[in-house]
């Protein structure tokens, strides 16, 4: 079996499944944020991505990727039920987003999370050379670190956290709490958004496991696990680069067109989830409506909502309390040919998306609570003629980062209301310098360099670093 100097571990591959017009199913690389950080650094070393396919089943046999090994693992329907949706998205999803909706522990998930991680742990010590570095990532296999070191002690083990960490007073309900922290304290160096999360981190583990703990530093055994705040970010050059496209540029001026050619756009794009403050966010804008501060004939929103998850109830039942109260605003305050809100529920492609931030004169990126939120940073790598208002919630991760955009508490509709409306008010000077700053720092802080950030201290040899930049 070939074996990787570099090992990539998360709970999906980074490819997209896509039926072909003669029926074949084709992959290709995805998208997505992480991909996009890790490609330069995998094309220059014998990497392996380890990570489900998607479907249930055998795993498929999958080609390279841009010179990268996929390795599948294989998911039943069961593990698809318990530790998917189960344990990983009905336990932890909602614990670690501080409870916006009610946990659910079942012995059975919890059984099928133990499961599925050992296996990703069998696939991953399988495909990874003697003193390889594995990254592993995220909630869905917090055990794989521990599990991964009784299976191969010669690994530098990463682990990084892409949602928010509770405090402990929320992380203590977990049944199985000890476990899930021994499983992430087997990696070398443990990797969250803030350091809040960090600090939390370190909290639960002086507190639970009774071992030496800083906010840097926990002592294991005979091991020093390393803690810290590393900030996930986007690829800036090529948002900025997809947006300033004569097609995409032509695009927002015909989406624009099509929305009435009103005075303002307001966008918010999310993914179908409880977490994201959709429904106050609606519930603010009509009252700005039935106020008067706001006219649907000037001014319109734009909400992208992608159903996820459509076999959680939590999910489901949330996504009918939306298209209720999106009917009922434009059934209260819509005109003919002039609905107070376009919904949209089909996904975009990053063309498609370029296009939206560009026709959006206010991005309302509010969610109750969020590891990072990246739609906003990418919102402001879009903006380059430094126009356009961010209207941010506080508690996206991206607050700490931006603190330029219009910062607002999505819990308190009067405060959600006026920030709104400071957006939609601002003069250009303030906007201008409001979009400079956050599209500077963003420049400084892309995608790239959190890679680097994140694999300098993992990898003490920097060696990975050495072939990153080469690669740049």
């Amino acid at each position: 079996m070939r074996q990787s100097s570099l090992v990539v571990v998360a709970n999906r591959l980074p490819i997209d499944d896509s039926m072909a017009p003669d029926g074949a199913c084709e992959w290709r690389r995805s998208p997505g944020g992480l991909v996009s950080a890790l490609h330069p650094l995998l094309r220059h070393t014998p990497a392996t991505w380890v990570g489900w396919a998607g479907g249930t089943g055998p795993a498929p046999a999958l080609p390279d990727v841009d010179g990268v090994r996929m390795h599948t693992v294989a998911l039943s329907a069961d593990d698809l039920r318990d530790h998917y949706e189960g344990f990983a998205n009905a336990t932890l999803w909602p614990l670690y987003h501080d409870s916006v909706e009610q946990p659910e522990y079942h012995r059975r998930w919890w059984e099928a999370y133990q499961r599925v991680n050992q296996r990703f742990a069998e696939a991953t010590a399988d495909v990874a050379e003697p003193g390889a570095v594995v990254w592993v990532q995220d909630y869905h296999l917090q055990l794989v670190p521990g599990l991964l070191r009784q299976l191969r002690p010669d690994l530098r083990i990463g682990f990084f956290l892409h949602v928010p960490f509770p405090p402990p007073e929320l992380f203590m309900q977990l049944p199985r709490r000890a476990e899930l922290l021994r499983g992430m304290l087997g990696a070398d160096l443990v990797g969250f958004q803030r350091s809040q999360a960090a600090h939390n981190f370190a909290q639960l583990v002086a507190k639970v496991l009774d071992v030496p703990a800083t906010d840097r530093r926990i002592a294991v055994d005979d091991r020093v696990v390393r803690i810290g705040a590393f900030p996930v970010s986007i690829d800036t050059v090529e948002m900025a680069a997809l947006a300033t496209r004569p097609d995409v540029a032509d695009r927002a001026a015909r989406l624009r067109h099509d929305l009435g050619s009103p005075e303002q756009v307001i966008l918010s794009v999310d993914r179908m989830d409880y977490t994201k403050g959709i429904e106050q966010r609606l519930k603010a804008y009509s009252e700005l409506i039935a106020d008067g501060h706001v006219k649907v004939r000037d001014t319109v929103l734009v909400q992208v909502a992608v159903p996820s998850r459509e076999r959680v109830g939590q999910y489901q039942i949330l996504r009918e309390r939306v298209e209720r109260e999106v009917g009922r605003i434009n059934g209260e305050f819509g005109r003919v040919g002039e609905p107070a809100i376009h919904y949209l529920t089909q996904p975009f492609d990053r063309a498609e998306l370029a296009a939206l931030y560009r026709v959006a004169d206010v991005m309302a990126v509010t969610p109750l609570r969020d590891g990072m939120n990246l739609v906003a940073k990418e919102y402001v790598a879009a903006r380059v003629d430094d126009t356009g208002a961010l209207l941010l919630s506080e508690f996206a991760g991206a607050a700490a980062e931006l603190p330029q955009a219009y910062l607002v508490n999505p819990h308190d509709l009067e405060g959600l209301k006026q920030g709104l409306l400071a957006a939609l008010r601002a003069g250009p000077d303030d906007l201008g310098a409001r979009m400079r700053a956050m599209r500077a720092h963003l420049h400084r802080h892309d995608i790239r360099a959190w890679a680097r950030s994140y694999l300098s201290a993992l990898d003490d040899s920097g060696s990975l670093l050495t072939r990153l930049s080469a690669a740049d």
